[in-house]
């Protein structure tokens, strides 16, 4: 018989030491981050999550990044870790702002782009469609457009990086109001001058819900539809040619966000 053969074990590493490092996170030594149970991509996520809604909501100059971190109960120095600046910091947001309603809006657009109105003719469901988007979207993300006004506040800077942001969508707006001046079914003008002029409007009617909030005063699914019955009434009027008119109060009434809150 043979010696049975020695058993050799290989020796159990111990486990890889944490470190902190200067963003406030603690890493393993081949540089795991593990803070609170999250990744660098979503501290850095949260961040400018909160960022949009302080900034549309109590506006840039008056947020700082102290009040940022104690909202998100971090440390300042973990914001600074991802972004150097205040500045740095709104430009992000900005083009995840930019990125999420240009997201809204080519999806409303794309969805209506074989629809066709009656009191319109074709086209002017896409016109509708955006319109219902963005009030939608000020009923569901109110801190979002309100980041839009408190952008346009601040000057060419940041409403420059918001236009480049939109920019995609503009290009096709722009392209799709000269098609329709072109068949005549709208009236010919600066098609990008239009659609900016649209935009102020819509944004800056959507934008109410804030400020009424602001003033302690809770909109209703109601009035929202209302207001937006007003807008698209009055695009209409600048826009189409010859549109057919519509009783007074029709969309009210038959809106299902308006039903549904009756039903409530």
């Amino acid at each position: 018989m043979h010696p049975a053969s020695p058993t050799y074990h290989l020796p159990v590493p111990p486990p890889s030491p944490l470190r902190r490092s200067s963003d406030g996170a603690t890493r393993d030594s081949v540089g795991r981050s593990r803070q609170n149970g999250t990744t660098r991509g979503d501290t850095r996520a949260r961040v400018v999550d909160a960022a949009l809604r302080a900034f549309g909501t109590r506006g840039y100059d008056a947020t700082s990044l102290d009040a940022i971190a104690a909202d998100l109960g971090i440390r300042k120095q973990t914001i600074l870790y991802h972004f150097p600046s205040k500045e740095a910091l709104l430009e992000a947001v900005v083009d995840e702002a930019g990125t999420e309603l240009s997201g809204v809006l080519e999806d409303a657009l794309s969805v209506a782009s074989s629809a066709r109105h009656p009191s319109g003719g074709p086209g002017w469901a896409q016109v509708e469609a955006i319109v219902r988007s963005v009030f939608r979207l000020a009923g569901r993300r109110p801190e979002l457009l309100g980041l839009l006004r408190e952008v346009s506040r601040l000057g060419p800077g940041p409403a420059g990086r918001m236009i480049g942001v939109l920019e995609p969508f503009i290009a096709r707006a722009t392209g799709f109001l000269q098609e329709q001046m072109a068949t005549g079914r709208v009236r010919s003008q600066d098609a990008r001058l239009l659609l900016l002029s649209t935009y102020s409007a819509v944004i800056g009617v959507a934008t109410e819900v804030e400020v009424l909030r602001g003033l302690g005063v809770e909109p209703t699914a109601r009035s929202l539809v209302r207001r937006r019955s007003e807008v698209l009434d009055f695009l209409r009027s600048a826009l189409v040619i010859d549109p057919a008119p519509r009783p007074s109060g029709q969309e009210v009434a038959s809106d299902p966000e308006v039903a549904s809150e009756s039903e409530e």
